[in-house]
């Protein structure tokens, strides 16, 4: 029997949540199209997965037996497929960079530069992950290393090498009653409306709100976002604020929005992240090596981690 990844993927998140909504919502479908799937699974299956009531989706006890299992199963799939992408990359001397916006663009050309000195035939395929994918490939195996800012959803499955800190500055419209002050208190920003990421994003969209350093319940979403220009314009159109890595002020000036510093709140971090399949690559390892080397010692106010 063949059984579609796809549908063990749809099955462990209602397994997970025990909740149809929230698990449609997590991977970002219709709670008809989730529900038809389920119940496609059960039929190749021959087996009933949940008891179905008002309450919630709860488990049965053969829809225990496969949520057991199907993590590891899963795991073990997405490894071979990784294994598999990167060998082919390899044999073409092509190393894939993966990077989220302005984790390091000002230094990935030097990065590159020195890189070749060892590896001149080698190409550097350069991966721009969207808000969507704060992993920017790697969950997808689609990239050997990546250029990430700290913390993004599954990063304890990672290696991580911290590379440096920059502080958390705030986007607002121009017209804002705080614009024109020069430097902002955290605690002034919490009964403000944001512009947030796609709910999917999970964590990774409430760190932006400044919700790893206060209450949950203190969330207001003015809209969603994208992608940076639907950002940024969300912003200018004063729908809302947003924290921001300090250097998006001079990468991403827009008409209309304005950043300035916060404190009281804890910097973003900016680090070098490979899954296992690169770990024993010495290319890859190189490639790390240059990016510390680089990163580590030149980034302004930040620290080098090992």
């Amino acid at each position: 029997m063949d059984i579609d990844t796809r549908l063990l993927r749809f099955f462990l998140a209602v397994a997970e949540t025990e909740h149809l909504p929230r698990a449609a919502q997590r991977l970002h479908v219709a709670q008809p199209t989730l529900a038809t799937q389920i119940k496609q699974l059960e039929q190749q299956l021959g087996v009933e997965l949940f008891i179905r009531s008002r309450a919630g989706w709860t488990l049965t006890a053969s829809g225990k037996v496969l949520a057991d299992e199907v993590p590891a199963l899963l795991a073990s799939w997405d490894r071979i497929l990784r294994d598999t992408k990167s060998d082919a990359s390899r044999a073409a001397r092509v190393l894939r960079l993966g990077c989220v916006n302005s984790a390091a663009d000002g230094y990935i050309p030097e990065i590159i530069q020195v890189f070749h000195r060892l590896h001149p035939d080698w190409q550097i395929d350069i991966h721009q992950g969207g808000w969507t994918d704060p992993t920017a490939g790697l969950d997808e195996g689609d990239v050997d290393v990546a250029l990430l800012r700290l913390p993004f959803p599954g990063q304890q499955q990672y290696h991580v090498r911290e590379l440096f800190t920059e502080p958390r500055w705030i986007a607002l419209p121009d017209n804002h009653f705080l614009a024109e002050r020069e430097d902002i208190a955290f605690r002034e920003l919490w009964d403000e409306p944001y512009v947030a990421s796609p709910a999917e994003t999970g964590w990774w969209r409430d760190y932006w709100m400044g919700l790893d350093s206060r209450p949950a319940d203190t969330a207001i979403i003015g809209a969603i976002a994208r992608n940076t220009e639907e950002w940024l314009r969300a912003i200018a159109n004063g729908y809302g604020v947003s924290f921001t890595p300090a250097s998006t002020a001079a990468t991403y000036a827009h008409p209309g929005v304005v950043f300035r510093p916060v404190h009281g709140i804890g910097p973003t971090r900016v680090a070098i992240v490979w899954p296992d399949a690169s770990e024993a690559d010495p290319v890859v390892r190189y490639f790390i090596r240059c990016c510390t080397d680089i990163m580590g010692h030149s980034a302004g106010d930040g620290r080098r981690t090992s």
